[in-house]
C-alpha cells in the first residue's frame, strides 16, 4: 500500500506537464536538476535553528536589550489552586461573572479573590517586553541575512546558491512552526500558521517542479518588508518612537509595493499566464498558483491591519500593534497596580492572616503566606 501511495504522490501527471517525465530531469551532460531528496536536510536544520535561536536570544539579544534600557517586570504570581487552574487551562482565561460566582463556590474563595487570581494568572502567561525584543532581534537578523543572501542567489544562476537559499528559508519557517508553543501569540496567530505552512508547501513544490526562479523571487519580496517590520519593533520596544515611526512608514510602503503590486501583478501574472503558452495546464500548475493566491489573501488581510495602524498613527491614537492579543486590552495593567497596592498594605511578618472560611463557617488558623512577591524591576 505504501508503494501505491508513493507512486500516486509522485505521479508525473501531478507534478509535470504533458510530455515531460522524471527521466527528463535526471542529471546528465553536466546539468544538475533539483530533486526532492535535496530538501530532506531542512528538518534537522530547523531543529538546529531552534538551538541557534536559543543561544542568540540568551547571549546576544538579552544583553543588547539590557543595554537599550529594556527590563523584565516581575508580577505577583497567582497562588496554586487546582480548581481555578483547571478552568483556566480548559475553559476560558477571562470568565464571565456567572462563571466567577460558580468558581467562587467551588474554590471556597470570594469573587474578588477569584477575579484577582485570573488577573495574575493571565499576566503570568503574557510575554514581557524583553521576550518580545529578543524574538524580534532573532527574526530581524535572519530576515536581513536572508534578504542579502536572496539578492546574491537571484543574480547567481548556479543551482548551489539557490539551493542553500531554499534550505535556510525552509528551515527557518520550519523552526517557526516548532516554536509556536512559546512564541508571542497575536490576533493573527492562525493566519501566521497558515502562512508558514503555505510557504513551506509552496517552496517544496517549486523546488521539486523546478520552479526555482519564481520561488526565489517570492522569498525575496517577503524578506524585503519583514526586515523593516522587525527593526521597527525593536525600536518600539526600546522606546525610540521617532525611529520606530519612520521605519514603520517605510515598512508600510515596501509592504504595499512588494506584496500587493509586485507579487500579484508580476509574479502571479507570470506563473498564471506564461506556462500555458508552452504546455497545457496540469494539476501542478493549478496547485502552485492556488498557493500563491492563498499568500495573496493573507497579504490583503495584513494590509488591512497596517492601514488601520496608519489611520491611528495619523490621528495620534496608535498605542500598540493591531495584531496584539485581545488579552492585553482587558484592563489587567490598571488592575495590577491595585493588586500591588493591596500587597504593600498587608502586614509584613512571619505570619500573615489568611482568613479562609471552612464549610461550617469557621475560620482556619493563621498560616504562612503562600506567595509574597513585591513588584520589582529586574534586568
Amino acid at each position: 500500500m505504501f508503494d501505491t501511495l508513493y507512486e500516486c504522490f509522485w505521479s508525473e501527471r501531478l507534478w509535470l506537464p504533458v510530455g515531460l517525465t522524471w527521466a527528463d530531469l535526471e542529471d546528465k551532460e553536466g546539468r544538475v536538476y533539483a530533486k526532492a531528496s535535496h530538501l530532506y536536510v531542512t528538518l534537522p536544520y530547523a531543529l538546529a535553528f531552534l538551538l541557534i535561536r536559543y543561544l542568540f536570544e540568551r547571549w546576544i539579544a538579552t544583553p543588547l536589550a539590557v543595554s537599550a534600557g529594556i527590563k523584565q517586570r516581575i508580577y505577583l504570581k497567582a497562588e496554586e489552586n487546582s480548581v481555578l487552574e483547571f478552568y483556566y487551562a480548559t475553559q476560558c482565561r477571562n470568565p464571565a461573572q456567572a462563571d466567577i460566582d460558580g468558581l467562587s463556590k467551588k474554590s471556597s474563595l470570594s469573587t474578588r479573590q477569584v477575579e484577582r487570581w485570573f488577573r495574575r494568572r493571565r499576566r503570568q502567561d503574557r510575554p514581557g517586553v524583553l521576550k518580545k525584543f529578543t524574538e524580534a532581534s532573532w527574526r530581524f537578523v535572519f530576515y536581513l541575512s536572508a534578504f542579502i543572501g536572496g539578492m546574491v542567489a537571484l543574480h547567481d544562476t548556479m543551482l548551489e546558491s539557490q539551493y542553500w537559499y531554499y534550505v535556510l528559508e525552509m528551515s527557518f519557517y520550519g523552526c517557526l512552526l516548532f516554536s509556536v508553543a512559546f512564541d508571542v501569540k497575536r490576533k493573527d496567530f492562525k493566519e501566521q500558521i497558515i502562512h508558514h505552512l503555505a510557504t513551506l508547501v509552496l517552496l517544496s513544490f517549486s523546488w521539486c517542479a523546478n520552479y526555482i526562479r519564481v520561488g526565489t523571487l517570492v522569498m525575496l519580496i517577503h524578506d524585503a518588508s519583514d526586515v523593516l517590520l522587525e527593526s521597527a519593533k525593536l525600536f518600539n520596544y526600546a522606546k525610540w518612537e521617532k525611529t520606530c515611526k519612520t521605519l514603520f512608514v517605510l515598512f508600510a510602503i515596501v509592504f504595499m509595493v512588494t506584496r500587493l503590486i509586485i507579487f500579484p501583478f508580476w509574479l502571479i501574472h507570470c506563473t498564471w499566464v506564461y506556462p500555458v503558452l508552452y504546455y497545457p495546464a496540469f494539476f501542478g500548475y493549478y496547485f502552485f498558483n492556488i498557493m500563491l493566491v492563498v499568500l495573496l489573501c493573507l497579504h490583503i488581510f495584513w494590509a488591512y491591519l497596517i492601514l488601520r495602524m496608519i489611520r491611528k498613527f495619523m490621528f495620534g491614537t496608535l498605542t500598540k500593534d493591531e495584531r496584539s492579543d485581545n488579552e492585553e486590552e482587558d484592563g489587567d495593567e490598571s488592575s495590577s497596580t491595585q493588586d500591588e497596592v493591596e500587597q504593600r498594605h498587608k502586614p509584613a511578618g512571619p505570619l500573615v492572616a489568611d482568613k479562609k472560611y471552612d464549610e461550617n463557617g469557621g475560620t482556619r488558623s493563621l498560616s504562612p503566606p503562600e506567595n509574597i512577591c513585591w513588584s520589582k524591576t529586574v534586568c
